[in-house]
């Protein structure tokens, strides 16, 4: 079972910090998915910026989101 994301503060150069329910944090690097289908959207800096938590992780107004499991496995414990 993987921890939910329990806060989260948008940084720039579209990096996400992240506080996991298990005491892990890190930075997420969202850049690598801007091309990537509904994951373009994200472009829109005034859009990315209005994420928020939803069933433990961190989803967006239009469907997008990313797995509690690749938030974990992804986010690196300093900046990336």
């Amino acid at each position: 079972m993987h921890p939910d994301v329990t806060e989260f503060e948008i940084l720039s150069d579209y990096k996400i910090k992240i506080a996991l329910s298990n005491d892990r944090t890190g930075i997420f690097c969202v850049k690598p998915y801007l091309e990537k289908g509904i994951f373009t959207e994200l472009k829109d800096y005034n859009y990315f910026k209005r994420a928020r938590i939803e069933y433990g992780t961190i989803t967006w107004a239009n469907g997008q989101d990313f797995s509690p499991e690749t938030l974990e496995m992804k986010m690196e414990e300093a900046n990336c």
